[in-house]
């Protein structure tokens, strides 16, 4: 399958035996909340559980709400420095997403918010439950790709893929076991 340019995927980036011990640790070790985000003019439950994680300053903007970081667990500060390696990019901050099952998706977006940069480096690990992931172009919605994000998968996202393509994780009436995602991030200092 063909990829947009600054797309790198990598099933089992994590074996098996790591995937799941770090699946389970991230159940108990991170605080999992509605996050509140402005659709449509109003504001709304998200349609998942997340936890904005990270370095002191780390924050971020996103549907016009600003998160603060809460500190690394355990189970995440082990994992950091081969994210670091394999994106290239010292990460500071991570958003980590718990889909229950299939009605939880995100909608179609780019990670394109100012305090990430012109040209951000995404790096996005997968566990538990696979999901079907969606490109498609910004200025050419006939272009478009999916993929399916298994247990312990790698998708790095880099150079223009933000500027160029939209993602989402479509909702799916197949039943699915729950996932978390974990998009690790680099906020840059406020200017």
């Amino acid at each position: 399958m063909t990829y947009p340019a600054g797309v790198t995927f990598v099933p089992g980036w994590l074996p098996a035996g790591e995937a799941d011990a770090l699946y389970d640790a991230l159940m108990q070790q991170v605080a999992w909340e509605t996050h509140r985000i402005r659709m449509f003019g109003r504001m709304v439950d998200s349609p998942r559980l997340s936890c904005w994680i990270g370095d002191p300053g780390a924050s971020y903007v996103y549907s016009r709400v600003r998160f603060e970081p809460r500190p690394w667990p355990a189970a995440l500060a082990a994992l950091r420095p081969r994210v670091d390696a394999a994106a290239g990019v010292a990460m500071n901050s991570v958003l980590a997403n718990l889909y229950r099952d299939g009605r939880d998706a995100m909608g179609w977006h780019s990670d394109d918010e100012p305090e990430l940069g012109p040209r951000p480096v995404i790096a996005s690990i997968s566990l538990g439950g696979t999901r079907r992931f969606a490109f498609r172009h910004r200025h050419d919605p006939a272009r478009k790709c999916t993929l399916e994000l298994p247990h312990g998968s790698l998708l790095l996202m880099t150079g223009d893929t933000q500027a160029q393509w939209r993602h989402a994780l479509p909702r799916t009436a197949r039943p699915v076991p729950p996932r978390i995602n974990l998009t690790f991030r680099r906020i840059l200092p406020s200017p």
